[in-house]
Formats: structure tokens, sequence, C-alpha cells
């Protein structure tokens, strides 16, 4: 009897049905956690469900039975089971293992020793760049005392090598106004350099100065003059330490010279960068701080004005680092935060974004007060309950000028022992006494400065580091620290780095009375690469999931394997240990021993995330860490309980007496793409096995250098990595014996097999037959595939779907067969010592194992077995074999993604989220907790710009003039026109102030991308580890389901009944990667990350002059250079460089 159709709204035929009630959640479990206890009537609804399962009806057939599903669960666990035993060859290659005992020995990574080790070559790489910094900055010292200052000098006086000279010369209007330039610049040849990744010269050093900073002034010209001399000592470190990558030395004048020689790598647009700027410049030239930044909003800051002072705040913003803290609040009668935060929050990238966005919303209105707004910072500084810099400690006001002095404010709060420095800045043109102002900054240690026009923001909102400097100055030789940075992105192409800094005094005498001199002169560089730290660190005998990583005392990651950044960031690269793995409470306690430089060992149960970031685990780890002497980092390794042990070919006996190359060895020959058709396609990884091996992503073209290389080198040979050249070789022959054993005389098609296949530590995968590794899809590198690295994690057989994109539709399965990977791990025992070192598997052909699942999930014992008929008269369970119209039956892996269906129409969703497919039912299975779920946040990630909103071509929140200012004469000649004349010429240049330039966006990869957060879901299985069934309740629309485990597999079996209708569609569970604004910042910084800050602080010196403060400093304008930008700007034209409208010349050395 046909099973009578069902229509939405209408009832099953059958008993009328109770609905039961959908059982509600409160929140969910956390991981490890158990979740809540569940209500009496689900424990109850197996009881409940059976009269409906089993009450006979108008239809033959009943929803199956919970017996019967268990009974079809075990047939297909023992399936399952039955090929991987007879292919898979685990139990084969453990005795393959176990007869070539003579062929390896078997070696312990001892975790204390193996981290001290690591440390130490750290410590010593490190001090080798150490003593490089001292010499040359003693040498700086040495030249700029001896120097003698000239007033007159001009520039054909000077021959350097202007690292921006070529990028310059490719433009033609700025090539036009060099013509005229006296500047002798040297022209270079260059050789390629695989250590700097770039074209270098030895012989020079390369100059970049910023470009609003005019070449031809007298500071530059005697900046030039004496760092000339510096070439020879960074050619002389050179020569002591090969190894030694960018020597930089950032002056204070703005002027880099770098060594060796190299063209700047200047964007497409105007060239911004300024070393004073720069991560490592400011952790050198100052101590942390504690800085309050007040933003007078009374009704008296005109638009324009307004403006500047919210420009302004964001570069000062852009001066501080990780280890300086700061908030921004506004005033006029009242003071008031700008943004959620209350107090001083920690100065990181995050945080930082939150003040930019919070300063845009200020409004002018009211009058001005001075005194709320000081009152305001003072009290922020004063509060000790919260996390701070404890170092320096300073007030930034932007005003547009008033009359009071808030003396008694200062009486107050800071006099008499200023320890509180109090830096005052005039915004906009306008004529108020700016006295006041002036003294305010003066009578509090601090300085005056005045930014007129947007293009003195950049400069007057860095040089408050040179009053900072002073302490440090006058501390002498015990302010002569060497300090090593976060992780950043060099500048000149050489990838993430770290940079050791050492500050550079002026030891000259200031005056006839032979003061001492308390500027800085600048801050002396030298980078390490990742890529050589990393060269320290063990890597391939420590197994697939073990690693070494390293942190700071921000508890940002040094070294981690999940440092991976997407974007060229110009902020250092700040991921925190906590967000480069999934964080928990134990890891929370590492890391704090850690920046307090303890050393420790711990076994913890934690998370990790698979390494394609679909699926979590559970998984055992043992953290072991110690801090690096003499350095502000602390070096944690990571081991598996499996990667106690491993193995070491130990080939001397049979191979080394040998001395042959390499290719002539027994073994080798099956590494031979000849051998490939009977003994299997050979994948290597690709490592570096010698140093002269040619690197290709192309494994085919990668073994073909492999295989040329080993014609010429014998095993032993001093330029090969004998240890993985070894071990390579080794597990080419175990693995070749595996075909010979098991798989060459197995009919993989009886079993509906497209291919077996293993894969080692030693690096080889081997996939039998050969055509099946056309459609192989794994990484070459074992260590870099995610079923590999899973495998070793979990017991049993690991099923992974191909991923959702290399599906292809079911019509098309007849000509390109889609595949599942069921991997296991081969763990074996000797002398005691276990080891884990392959993983084996087999590759399912999808279409006909899901018509296998069918028939298992059936009531057929085989396949040739005809289909059961039911007839009017008998009673009947349904199948997921006939009644696949009525009944829904799948296997979902533990990420909760489709692995098998009795559905034809879902085999090109396999794969695929299972919410993408049946929202419902996942649903209900999260419910249920048979799935928790695991939010987390890649911060990492690069995203295309937001579209513009504002489509209009002109300026944006810029002042306008009316038309009674344009038909005012005296107007044209005010400082109100000139003020506007120069917003619109640095618009063109600051291409922020202006809509981007969507040709010149598509160009620059820059422009295209930048840094973002990303929320990360994955599912995982939850609490429920037995036979379930369920109702999914919903009026007439309800359905039955059942779900249960498989055993010794990461499978779910899942039977339903197919939805009746879509009127109780439920929301869907998100897997995707999603764009995120992140955690609420607000939130965050109510309960910060433990941190510590630098060692040393240098804030106070007994003998510090602090009568130069500051004055009014504006460069009136050129007539000629106005004349020629207003032609510019009329017709059109970018304007090129010229002498900047605000210059150093105030800077005495």
């Amino acid at each position: 009897m046909a099973v009578p159709a069902r229509t939405c709204g209408s009832s099953r035929p059958g008993p009328a049905r109770t609905a039961l009630p959908w059982p509600r959640r409160g929140p969910r479990p956390g991981p490890g956690a158990s979740g809540p206890p569940r209500p009496l009537l689900l424990l109850l609804q197996p009881l409940l469900l059976l009269p409906l399962l089993a009450a006979p009806g108008a239809s033959a057939y009943s929803f199956p039975q919970q017996h019967t599903m268990q009974h079809w669960a075990r047939r297909l666990e023992q399936e399952i089971d039955g090929v991987m035993r007879i292919f898979g060859g685990v139990q084969q290659l453990r005795e393959i293992y176990k007869d070539n005992r003579n062929l390896f020995e078997v070696q312990e990574n001892e975790p204390q020793k193996l981290v001290e080790k690591v440390a130490g070559d750290i410590e010593s790489l490190l001090d080798r760049k150490v003593q490089a910094l001292k010499r040359l900055a003693d040498a700086a010292e040495n030249f700029q005392k001896a120097h003698r200052w000239q007033d007159n000098i001009k520039e054909e006086d000077i021959v350097y090598y202007d690292a921006k000279a070529d990028a310059e010369l490719d433009d033609p209007e700025i090539e036009d106004m060099e013509r005229g330039s006296k500047v002798s610049t040297l022209r270079l040849d260059f050789v390629e350099d695989s250590n700097f990744k770039n074209k270098v010269n030895y012989s020079y050093t390369a100059v970049q100065i910023p470009t609003d900073i005019y070449k031809g002034s007298t500071v530059i010209l005697n900046e030039l003059n004496w760092t000339e001399a510096l070439e020879n000592v960074f050619t002389e470190n050179r020569r002591q330490d090969p190894t030694l990558l960018w020597q930089v030395f950032g002056s204070a004048t703005g002027v880099t010279r770098y060594y060796p020689a190299t063209p700047w790598r200047a964007p497409k647009k105007i060239d911004l960068y300024d070393v004073r700027r720069r991560p490592w410049y400011i952790q050198g030239a100052s101590s942390p701080k504690d800085m309050v930044i007040i933003v007078d909003v009374s009704g008296s800051v005109s638009g324009l004005t307004l403006k500047l002072m919210k420009t302004s705040v964001c570069e000062m913003l852009d001066t501080l680092s990780d280890d300086d803290y700061v908030n921004v609040a506004s005033f006029n009668e009242k003071a008031q935060p700008v943004s959620c935060f209350t107090h001083l929050v920690q100065a990181n990238v995050r945080n930082k974004k939150v003040f930019k966005e919070a300063v845009q919303g200020m409004v002018a209105k009211g009058t001005t007060g001075y005194k709320a707004g000081f009152e305001y910072a003072f009290d922020q500084l004063q509060n000790s309950n919260i996390t701070r810099a404890n170092c320096n400690k300073m007030i930034m006001m932007f005003t547009d000028g008033g009359e009071d002095r808030v003396q008694d404010v200062f009486e107050k709060y800071n006099w008499p022992n200023r320890t509180v420095r109090v830096f005052t800045f005039s915004v906009g043109q306008h004529n108020y006494d700016v006295t006041p102002l002036q003294w305010m900054a003066c009578a509090n240690k601090g300085y005056y400065f005045e930014i007129p026009s947007i293009g003195a923001i950049r400069i007057n909102t860095q040089e408050y580091l040179d009053v900072l400097g002073r302490p440090m100055v006058l501390a002498g030789k015990e302010a002569k620290q060497v300090q090593w940075t976060n992780v950043y992105e060099d500048a000149l192409g050489l990838g993430l780095v770290v940079t050791g800094t050492l500050p550079v005094f002026n030891l000259t005498q200031d005056g006839p009375g032979e003061k001492k001199n308390q500027l800085i002169l600048g801050v002396m560089g030298i980078d390490v690469a990742l890529n050589d730290i990393k060269r320290l660190t063990p890597n391939y005998t420590l197994g697939a999931n073990g690693y070494v990583f390293a942190i700071d005392l921000n508890g940002y990651v040094l070294l981690h394997p999940n440092l991976k950044p997407q974007s060229n960031f110009r902020e250092p690269v700040t991921l925190d240990f906590l967000d480069a793995e999934l964080e928990d409470e134990n890891k929370e306690e590492i890391r704090r021993s850690m920046i307090d430089g303890n050393r420790g060992h711990k076994q913890i149960r934690t998370l990790v995330r698979s390494l394609d970031e679909r699926y979590i685990d559970e998984v055992t780890r043992n953290y072991t860490w110690v801090p690096i002497r003499n350095t502000n980092y602390s070096l944690g390794l990571v081991l598996p309980p499996y990667g106690t042990f491993y193995l070491q070919a130990n080939l001397s006996d049979q191979i080394l007496q040998v001395k042959l190359p390499i290719s002539k060895l027994k073994d080798f020959e099956f590494l031979l793409p000849s051998s490939f058709e009977s003994e299997g396609h050979v994948f290597i990884a690709p490592r570096e096995y010698c140093k002269d091996l040619n690197a290709s992503d192309n494994n085919t073209e990668f073994l073909k250098n492999f295989i040329e290389l080993m014609e010429k080198v014998t095993p032993d040979s001093k330029q090969c990595n004998n240890f993985l050249l070894h071990n390579l070789i080794l597990d080419t022959g175990i693995t070749q014996q595996l075909v010979e054993r098991v798989w060459r005389d197995q009919d993989l098609n009886t079993y509906s097999l497209l291919a077996v296949f293993a894969a080692t530590d030693g690096g080889i995968t081997r996939v039998f037959p050969n055509k099946a590794a056309e459609d192989w899809m794994e990484s070459p590198e074992p260590f870099g595939a995610s079923f590999y690295r899973r495998s070793l994690d979990n017991r049993g057989y690991v099923f992974k779907p191909p991923h959702q994109d290399a599906l292809l539709r079911p019509l098309e399965l007849e000509n390109d067969t889609v595949g599942i990977l069921v991997s296991t791990a081969v763990e074996f025992s000797l002398g005691g010592r276990t080891l884990r070192p392959a993983v084996v598997g087999v590759k399912l052909d999808l279409e006909a194992w899901a018509e296998k699942f069918k028939v298992l999930a059936s009531n057929r014992t085989h396949q040739d077995q005809p289909q059961k008929q039911c007839g009017p008269s008998s009673h009947c369970e349904m199948d997921c074999e006939v009644n696949n119209e009525d009944l829904l039956c799948v296997l979902i892996d533990d990420g909760g993604f489709l692995v098998l269906s009795n559905q034809n129409h879902q085999w090109d969703q396999v794969g695929r989220f299972f919410s993408e497919v049946d929202a419902n039912l996942m649903l209900a299975l999260y419910n249920n907790s048979f799935y928790t779920r695991k939010e987390s946040y890649d911060y990492q990630a690069a995203c295309a710009p937001q579209p513009p909103g504002n489509l209009g071509a002109a300026p944006r929140g810029v002042f306008v003039p009316t038309i009674a200012d344009f038909l005012n004469l005296a107007w044209w000649t005010s400082a109100a026109a000139w003020s506007l004349f120069q917003q619109l010429l640095y618009g063109l240049i600051y291409h922020s102030w202006f809509q981007a330039d969507p040709a010149e966006a598509e160009g620059n990869p820059e422009a295209r991308e930048s840094s973002c957060v990303m929320k990360q879901t994955q599912y995982y299985f939850g609490s429920v580890n037995a036979s379930y069934n369920a109702i999914i309740d919903c009026g007439n629309c309800s359905r039955l389901f059942h779900a249960q485990r498989l055993t010794n597999t990461n499978l779910l079996f899942v039977v339903a009944e197919k939805p009746l209708c879509s009127q109780c569609e439920a929301g869907r569970l998100l897997q995707k990667e999603t764009h995120s604004d992140g955690p609420e910042q607000c939130e965050l910084v109510q309960r910060p990350r433990y941190r510590r800050g630098p060692h040393i602080c240098f804030d106070y010196n007994a003998t510090e002059d602090t009568s130069d403060c500051g004055r009014g400093a504006s460069f009136p304008p050129s007539l000629s250079i106005l004349v020629s930008l207003q032609l510019l700007l009329l017709l059109g034209l970018p304007p090129g460089p010229q002498a900047p409208v605000h210059a150093q010349a105030s800077r005495r050395l």
C-alpha cells in the first residue's frame, strides 16, 4: 500500500498525536562543561514515542523503532571497520615498522631540555645584534659630538644616495622640479640578495627623508653630513656578523639612514613614511606613557578648526604604542569622555580605533572651561585602581585659545612636584593671545605648539617625544638599554621582523656654561627576521601537532604557528596568545606565568581548531615554558602526549657504507615516477632537505628537482639535513612494503574505493593506485594536511568530506567521481615507548557508498537481496532505502558537515554545513546537545574597504566659505583663506580627506585590502553520546528524528521524517566566517588581560632644563609657491613635492 500524500497543515495518517513541547534551553554550556539537566518530559520522550512509532494506522509504514535504528548503526560501524581493516593496513604497517626496527632509533623529546636550548640559542642570536647596536650607538654619539655645525652648508656640499630618487625620477612632474635642485645624489648599482628579499648595495647607505621635510634645510644638511660617517660602522658590523639584516639610524629630525642601500619602496601616491612615527622608534625614544587628551569643543571652535583638532587627535594617537595608556575627553563648561572608555585604556590598535571613530562625533557648542578639562584629566591620571603605564604622565590640550590660566588647578593637582607634563596646542588661524597657553606648558614641564593648518599636524603631534626623551638623555648610560619590539611588517619588504632599539644621545655641551645637552639624537635599530628565529626551533621532531611559541610582556606572540597576518599592516602585529589559540582558564594561567618571567610545565585538556578551520577537537597538550634571558620574551613548547617520542632513521649500516649518490640506494627507486604505476604515486613534503634544492609549489616539479639533486649528493652530504633526508628514504621503503603486502593484491572496486593512501612524519604521502593521484587534493606536506593532524588527535576513523567548492553536480558524477577520505593513525609501542608515525586511510566513492548506505540502513541484509514489499494488511517500519521519499537518513561528521545521505539530490551538498541542507533538523541537533559550538575572532584577516557612503566630489567635513566671503577682498588676504588653501592642498596629499579614487584603489593592493576582524564559528560533538529519539515540535508540521553516534568514528547517524511543510522553518545556524567588529571593546577594557610594562622608566631627572617650552613659530607662505600651487589646483593637476609649509628650523643640535 502506498504511503498517502501529505499536505502542509494536515496531520499524518494514523492516530492523532499529542504534540510534545519543544525543550527550552538555558545558556549553552562552555567547553568541557556538562549540559543542563534535561527536563523530565525530554527523558520520557522515548516512552512517549513508542505508541506513535508502532501504532497501526491507515498507512502500512511507521517511523522505525529505536532498536531498529540502533541495528542499522551497528551495521554501518561494522562495514566501516571491516573496510579499514582490510584496506587501511593499520595492523600490517605496525608489523612493517617492527620488522624494520634495525633501520631507525626511537628518540625522546625532553620538553625542559628542548625549551632551555632553544631559549639559549635565541638569546645568543639576539645578543650578537645587541653588540652591533651598541657599537653603532656609541659611534653615532661620538661622530655627532665631533661634528662642527655649519650655518652656511649648501646642498652641493653633500653627496648621498637618496633612496627615493629613483621613484621620483619616474615621475615627470617631480623630475622637472628636481632639475633645479643642487643636491648631489648618487646613482648606485644593486644586486639581488635573498636574505633581504631585495636588491641591495653593500658599499653604501641609503637615506630616506619624509616628503613634508625640506631636504635643503640647514638642519637636514648638517644631519646628512655627520651621519655619513656611520657608513663605515655599518660595514664593519656586517663583516663581524654576516647574518645582520637592516641596520638603521632614525634621526629625531626625520632623516633615516639605513644599510645596505636599497631603493625605497614608495607607494603610488605621496610617501608619508616618517621614521619618528614607526613603532620601533617611538619605543626606543621614550619610556611608556599615561596620556590624557582633552579637546576644546566650545562654540568658538569653528568648523575648520574643529576638523583640524579631530585630525590632530588621530595623529597624536598614532604616536602611542601598546606600552602606553590613553583616554580622550572633550570639554566646554563640562568635560566628558568622547568614547565609552571612562578611564585610561591600553593604546592598542582596537582601542585607538574606538577613539578615532568617537572623535569624529565631537560637536562644538557652549563656552570654554579649561578648569573642567584639566580637572577631568588630572582625576584620570590619579586613578590608581586601573592598569596603566605608571611612567610618563601627560596632558595634551587642543584649543583655539583662551585667557584662563587655571593656576589653581595646577596648584591643587600638580605643584610643586610637577609629575604631570602639560602640552598645549593652539589650533587654527586666529588672533587670540597665546600667552596663557604658553604659560601652562612652561609651568608644567611641557611644551607649547601651534597648528595653524593641516600641514603642521604631523610634525607638531610627534615633537613632544623630544621633551619626554630629556630624562633618558640626562640619565646617561643607565638609560642605554636595548629594548625589543613587538612583531611588525618591515617597510622594505623583509616580512615580519622584530627590532632591537637603542637611543642615541646628544653628548655636546649646550651654551657657554657648558650645560649638558638634553636632546635625543634619534634611535638606532637592527632588524631580526622572524624566519631567522624560527630556524632555531625544532620543527619536524615535534611531530605534526607539536610547536614552539614565544610571547612578550603584553602577551603578544612573537612566534606561533597561527601567526599569519593577511594584510600589510601599518601597525604592529599584536596577536595575543589567547587569540592565537582558543582561550581557556589554563591558558590564561600559562600566559600570566610567562609574562612574569617564570618557568613552568602544565598538562591541560583544551580545544584546538583544525588546520582548515572547519573543526574543533578536544585534546591533551603539555605546555613547558622558560624566559629568554636579557629580553622581554618568554618561550613555550607544546607537545601532545604521543609527541614524546619520534623516529630517527639509522641507515648507517646498510646505506652510508655505500659511497654512492643517494639515487643509487635501493629504497630511492620507489621515489622515481617510473615506479608509480606499480607502487602508487608518491608525494614528498616540500621541506628543505638540502641547501641547493630548488623549491617549487608544484610537487611534480619539486620531486623532479629533488631527484636531480640526489644524483649528485651522498647520504652523508654536509649540505643536506640528514635527519630529514634519511627519514624520507626510510618512509619511502616502509610505505612501499605496505603496497607490497596489502594494497597491490586487493580489488578496490569490490568495496567501492577510489584510493588507499598512507602519509608519514617523514614526509611521504603514497596514494594507490597511481591514477588516483590526479584527484588528490590534500597537501603534500603531511604536517600541513588537516586529515593528518586530526587523525593523530582522534581515536578511530576520521571522515573528511570534500569541501563544497570541490563538489560536482550529481549528473557529472559519472565522469568525475567525488571521494570521501577516511583516515586513522598508526600507533605502536617499542620498549614501552608509544609512537604515532603515520596515518593510513581510504577514499570512498561517494555515489557507490551512498547506495551502500541506503542498504545498510534498510531491512535488506545485502545489496543483491530484493527490496522487501509491505502488503496492505501487514505492518512495516520505514527504512532509508524503500521510503527515501518520506524518510531522511544522513551521516554528519563532528563539525556538522554532511557526509552521506539517502537523498540523491543532496549528493552535490556533501561537504556543506548541514544547516544549509536542513536548517530545522540541524537546530534540533544543536538544541539537544548533540553539537555545541565555539565562537572566536580572527584578528589577522584582510578585508576589502567598505564603499564610501558619500558620493559627492567635494572634501568631507571641511570649512566652506560663503558667497559673501568670496566677494570680500579682505577675505582673500586673510589667514583663513590661506588655511583653507592649505587644507585643499593637503587634501590631495592625504587621500583620506577626499573620496577614494576608484582607479587608484583598484591598482593599489593597500587600498584594496585592510586589516579587519572575522568571526569564526565551529561546531563539535556535545555531551550526548547515546542513542536518542525526539520530536521537533511544530504543530501539524512536527517531525520525529533519531540520532546516534557511530562508535569509533567522528560520525553522527540521523534518521528523521522529511519536513511536512516550511511554515516552521527554524533559524539557520551559521558556520561560515563572517565580518565582525569583534567583541565589544567597551566591555573588554573593564576586564583587561594581564600584562607588564617594560622594566625601565625614565620620566624624571632633577637636572632637567625646562626653559625651552615652545613658542609661536608659523612660517609665512612663499608667494611663488602659493601661486604655483594655486595654478596646479585650478588646472586639476596633482601637486609635486615642494618646500614644506613647516620645517624643523627651530631644532638645534
